[in-house]
């Protein structure tokens, strides 16, 4: 799964948001206020993991989560890549229809 399909669902987005809230955090402290359970916390960190969102460090026993700088620069630049490319269909569907006023204006005015 790519990282922008990763951040699509809802809950791992609120679950990247407290990451970065948080810095750093086990699956404890990710979960504490979201309304989940740690082990649908740890399913969707799994997600998030193999789609190079976050990074996972062990200390000790405890397995703490960080944001990943470059899958979110991925994320990141496919919906730029998807932006443009919308922007472009809305510019020539723009163009289209002051192109289609103008001719009936004109065919009016004959």
């Amino acid at each position: 799964m790519d990282p922008l399909e990763a951040i699509s669902q809802p809950t791992r987005r609120r679950i990247v948001a407290r990451i970065a809230e948080l810095g750093e955090a086990s699956v404890n402290d990710i979960a504490a206020p979201l309304d989940i359970t740690r082990p649908a916390v740890s399913q969707h960190l799994k997600v998030l993991r193999e789609s190079g969102v976050v990074l996972e460090r062990k200390v000790g026993r405890h397995r703490l989560h960080r944001l990943n700088p470059e899958g979110l620069a991925q994320a990141r630049a496919e919906i730029e890549l998807f932006l443009v490319n919308e922007l472009d269909d809305l510019e020539t569907a723009a163009r289209q229809i002051v192109g289609s006023r103008s001719t009936n204006r004109t065919e009016v005015v004959k």
